[in-house]
Parts: structure tokens; C-alpha cells; sequence
């Protein structure tokens, strides 16, 4: 039977009224967890009001050695 972890990460965003992310560093930490075997699951963002955006939660899963 496959087994898998999981890992979340969380991206603060900018602006006034937040909901802005740094395109750049968020690809470059995409790139980093890829590069250590790490798949993205799913990618969204905490809503505050009027549409901003808090954090941007990333999930990503690899598989356990071994299984």
C-alpha cells in the first residue's frame, strides 16, 4: 500500500488590501519543495473581506520511502 506526508505552507500577502503575492518568490518556492520531491495537492487563499486575501495556503504530497 502507497503511503504518503503532507506538508503546508502558508504565503503572507501584500498591498494595501492585501491578496498580492510576489509572483517570482512564490515560483521560486514552488521550484524549491519540487526539486525536493514534493507534488503540489492544492493551492488557495484565506478570504478576508471584500475579496482580499490573507495568506495563499499551499499542500503538497510525496510518497514515503519504503511503501
Amino acid at each position: 500500500m502507497e503511503r504518503w506526508e503532507y506538508k503546508t505552507i502558508k504565503f503572507k500577502t501584500g498591498g494595501f488590501w492585501g491578496g498580492r503575492v510576489d509572483n517570482s518568490e512564490f515560483q521560486d518556492e514552488l521550484n524549491f519543495y519540487g526539486k525536493e520531491g514534493w507534488e503540489l495537492v492544492s493551492c488557495f487563499d484565506t478570504s478576508q473581506a471584500q475579496g482580499a486575501s490573507k495568506d495563499v495556503i499551499v499542500v503538497f504530497k510525496r510518497k514515503l520511502i519504503g511503501s
